[in-house]
């Protein structure tokens, strides 16, 4: 889809105005005739800061998909097991509810998929209704009868810290995803000479393959040149490889004297992969004593590469394209390399050292 942003004008401005109204958020009078004016980019940040998304203002594939999810609720239309899957926060409000019930819905991450369906199931059993996994009124009207004796983190969260305490493995023979952020249709962020993050994160997708290939890794790169994939696209091709991690690389833009590394993974204030954390801090303390780069911390995304993955999965930003010497670097193509050997040893720390203990199950950063 074509981005839309600051000033831009028409139907599909309105649209999104409206959408965002209904939510809560507040757009000024003068921008309603379907002008994207400051109001308007502020409610959309404020509504992307809400959904985990990063606060750019833009509303891409990630930030539409999720206005489009945020006007479900539950109720609202019958659920069921189907392809395209379901989306919405009618989805996500029933995982929640069959999760705290002690139904495996799996991760909550507002995606209608198998895990879904057959706690969908499970519950209609064990209540005595006809079980066929289709949440419709009769469903709806019985989960809000009953009620969880106390909220906990969900089946899925606890299972997959638990698989960490076992040893993952070990990086050779291993297959790894590596997304190049971007593409020619959407080059993402430019820094001072010019230089767009679609042709950086390429490059360092090559170094990247090239670093694990040499530790015996399968490393494959889910796009070309040419391409410009969706981000569930590259969701899809990563979960059809079979990928054990994939690895989303971007780099950051904003003002020029912003500057840092930073590793993303999914989660949000309720839940969160605890498998996507660790890797995200094996990766960054080795960007950070490697190679130097400024501490940006790690931080919970909800973008559609980390939720829609089925594997432990991180956006990787080792700098900020913006930044004069960070450009640098980053064009730079032995400290690229070296970037690329960083985040090959934090894939190689995640998949050889087991845990041991579980990760905590509240909400935290680095």
């Amino acid at each position: 889809m074509r981005i839309i942003r600051a000033g831009d004008r028409g139907e599909a401005v309105r649209d999104i105005q409206r959408r965002l109204l209904a939510l809560g958020h507040r757009v000024s009078a003068d921008e309603l005739a379907g002008v994207f004016g400051t109001s308007t980019d502020e409610a959309v940040r404020t509504f992307q800061r809400s959904r985990g998304l990063p606060a750019d203002g833009m509303i891409g594939p990630d930030t539409w998909g999720r206005l489009v999810e945020a006007g479900y609720r539950l109720g609202d239309r019958t659920l069921y097991l189907r392809s395209p899957l379901f989306r919405g926060d009618d989805v996500l409000d029933l995982q929640r509810r069959l999760n705290q019930l002690g139904f495996d819905a799996g991760r909550e991450d507002g995606i209608f998929g198998v895990e879904t369906g057959e706690a969908a199931l499970n519950f209609q059993r064990n209540i005595g209704m006809r079980a066929d996994g289709i949440v419709g009124p009769d469903t709806v009207e019985a989960l809000a009868r009953i009620h969880p004796v106390q909220p906990g983190p969900s089946r899925a969260l606890v299972r997959e810290a638990e698989l960490m305490r076992a040893g993952r493995g070990t990086i050779v023979g291993s297959r790894i995803a590596i997304d190049p952020g971007h593409g020619p249709d959407d080059p993402g962020n430019i820094g001072p000479s010019g230089t767009t993050e679609s042709e950086i994160t390429l490059l360092l997708a090559s170094d990247l393959a090239d670093a694990l290939a040499r530790l015996g890794a399968i490393p494959s790169i889910l796009r070309d040149a040419d391409e410009t994939p969706s981000p569930s696209d590259r969701a899809r091709a990563a979960n059809d490889l079979g990928a054990a991690v994939c690895i989303s690389l971007h780099v950051n833009g904003g003002g020029p004297s912003e500057q840092g590394t930073t590793c993303a993974y999914f989660g949000t204030d309720e839940t969160y992969s605890p498998a996507g954390q660790r890797l995200a801090e094996l990766v960054q303390d080795e960007l950070v004593t490697r190679i130097g780069l400024v501490d940006g911390r790690t931080h919970r995304l909800t973008i559609s590469l980390l939720r829609e993955t089925r594997m432990p999965a991180v956006q990787v930003q080792p700098g900020f394209l913006t930044h004069p010497d960070e450009e640098r670097l980053l064009n730079d193509a032995d400290r690229r390399r070296s970037i690329a050997e960083a985040i090959a040893a934090g894939v190689v720390a995640f998949l050889a050292v087991p845990e041991s203990a579980a990760p905590e199950t509240s909400a935290s950063t680095r």
